[in-house]
């Protein structure tokens, strides 16, 4: 995948997390993983493996999201896969910000 495919699905998964959030008012959902990133979709300067890391940690996000507002086994699982993909694109550096 291209760069700039990727940074269009990053924003494409970045307003359906918005999005979901909104509808489920939150619901303490914790998003501080994809936060921690400090990259947003806009930030084109970041390299392509940031916004790969971006693109699973929101996925996770709004699996996590439909999972607990749905009771889904099925998407938890999803989201726990997603969240392992997601730390294989992580520095070291990244890895000891998301254990925190």
């Amino acid at each position: 995948m291209q760069k700039d495919e990727l940074i269009q699905l990053h924003t494409f998964l970045y307003q359906i997390r918005n999005q979901l959030e909104q509808i489920y008012e939150n619901n303490g959902f914790n998003h501080s993983s994809y936060e921690k990133l400090e990259i947003t979709p806009y930030q084109i300067h970041k390299s392509k493996r940031e916004h790969k890391l971006a693109v699973f940690t929101l996925s996770k996000d709004i699996a996590g999201i439909l999972s607990d507002n749905n009771g889904d086994l099925g998407l938890e699982k999803i989201a726990n896969r997603l969240n392992q993909m997601a730390i294989r694109f992580m520095t070291e550096k990244e890895k000891e910000n998301h254990r925190l």
